[in-house]
């Protein structure tokens, strides 16, 4: 089992400040509380005035909210990010290669590691992408991989808590947050030697070029979004607008000639990367959604005749539902012939007999989730959770056993937050953007988000949770 002692980022339990954190607490030692108060609403104000904001899912009223920001940043030593950047690349690297495998040669099943059922049964699983060559076999072009740290004050140790690979979100607030940090204290940049991240955009560009089909020279790129509508919409947006490329919706785009255009003030022009924002039912309605007004109709066809490349590829999903989480590890060492860098949280496959009878014996120490669930949503946080709760869980798990995991509750690692009461410990994750091009890059930290309310372990923005700054300090 995971350790169950909460890891202070700041300060060890003695009360002694980490040695990466030293030259900040200093300097927060000095500011007054009415100084950082005015601090934080000057950042909603910004936020709101530049549009950053976001939707619920299930919102009916359509209303737009602000994601909290705080003020004091994750701070990250140097060799602890070379060590989780050595692990995100293997980590990643691996991935890719099971979903080339996947839908090729499925070496992987033939050698008995990852059950058929596993895979065929799938909701993820596209047949249409089988043996679909892909440029530089790059499936998940971009990947958020989501980290954890657990334990105590002498064993905070990383876990990846899941891998997103179809349309990872949340860089735009990365980026902005630092743009925050910066205006609001830029002494702090002067003082610390902060790796920086404002690349990113160039980073993903590069990515998406180098993923262009072959013979391409000057590959034409789009960001392709479901609308103003989506709940990323201002990501999709900003990306695009840092990208310098054009943002298209489905409508913006018709196929001839087994290639993809887009219509333009001066003609059509053909496109050849789409970096989509939208699912995979929703990409082709002649091929998937009959009703879906989003996509391309036939834009199928081209991808599979390898004229357009679309980051992330179709399929991708398979790779990061839950159910095939627990097969990473075995994926590295199968693949790579590598020991995993990065652990896994201990997982419980409820579709086995042994596993489901155990989850349903300890359902109010477990977290319970759904192997298709995302944003925090379906889900059981068995200690936080009344009887009448888990007991209606406890049903639905019984009716649908192969929909669930389950993972021990997590003491996640907490940072000094600066909430109404003053500065104050809040639970803490952290999500690295990964990108697959001509090599595996990133730039040094990711997004930090933070569960706002005392004592939840729930960081979904849609959830309440909120954002920080992090840094990776250089030597």
């Amino acid at each position: 089992m995971v350790p169950m002692r909460s890891y202070n980022e700041m300060q060890r339990e003695s009360g002694e400040v980490r040695a990466h954190y030293d030259r900040f607490c200093q300097w927060l030692a000095r500011q007054p509380s009415a100084t950082m108060s005015r601090k934080r609403a000057e950042a909603d104000l910004v936020f709101r005035r530049v549009g950053i904001t976001f939707a619920v899912d299930g919102d009916l009223s359509g209303t737009e909210r602000l994601i909290p920001f705080d003020l004091i940043p994750r701070i990250i030593p140097s060799d602890e990010w070379q060590m989780l950047q050595n692990g995100l690349r293997q980590r990643v690297k691996a991935l890719n290669m099971f979903l080339h495998d996947v839908y090729h040669d499925q070496a992987i099943v033939r050698a008995g590691i990852l059950p058929a059922e596993q895979l065929y049964t799938n909701a993820q699983y596209r047949p249409e992408m089988q043996g679909v060559d892909v440029p530089r076999d790059i499936y998940a072009h971009i990947a958020g991989i989501d980290m954890v740290r657990a334990g105590d004050d002498n064993n905070g140790a990383f876990y990846v808590l899941e891998d997103n690979l179809r349309v990872p979100s949340g860089v735009s607030y990365m980026l902005e947050n630092r743009k925050m940090t910066m205006r609001l204290f830029p002494e702090l940049f002067v003082q610390n030697r902060i790796a920086p991240v404002a690349h990113y955009p160039d980073l993903l560009l590069d990515s998406l070029r180098s993923a262009a089909p072959p013979g391409v020279d000057n590959p034409s790129v789009v960001v392709l979004t479901p609308g103003m509508y989506n709940s990323a919409y201002f990501e999709h947006a900003f990306l695009a607008q840092q990208m310098g490329v054009e943002l298209v919706e489905g409508k913006d785009l018709f196929v001839d000639d087994n290639s993809v255009f887009m219509r333009t003030t001066h003609g059509p022009q053909r496109v050849d990367v789409i970096y989509r924002r939208l699912d995979d039912d929703f990409l082709d309605p002649l091929a998937f959604r009959v009703d879906s007004a989003l996509g391309v109709p036939g834009l199928l066809s081209v991808y599979r005749a390898g004229r357009v490349v679309l980051a992330n590829a179709l399929g991708t999903g398979v790779a990061d539902d839950k159910s095939i989480y627990p097969f990473v590890p075995d994926m590295i060492q199968f693949y790579l012939g590598e020991t995993p860098i990065l652990n896994n949280v201990p997982t419980y496959q409820c579709r086995k007999p042994e596993d489901l009878s155990y989850v349903l014996a300890h359902l109010p120490e477990l977290v319970v989730k759904e192997v298709h669930g995302a944003g925090g949503y379906g889900m059981l946080v068995g200690p936080a959770s009344t009887k009448a709760e888990i007991e209606s869980f406890r049903a639905r798990l019984i009716a649908r056993p192969h929909g669930y995991i389950a993972q021990p509750t997590l003491a996640l690692s907490s940072c000094p937050t600066f909430v109404e009461a003053g500065i104050a410990p809040r639970h803490i994750d952290l999500r690295p953007f990964v990108l697959s091009g001509k090599t595996v890059s990133m730039v040094a930290g990711g997004l930090t988000r933070v569960a706002l309310r005392e004592g939840s372990l729930v960081v979904n923005s849609s959830q309440g949770g909120g954002t920080k700054d992090t840094w990776v300090i250089e030597k």
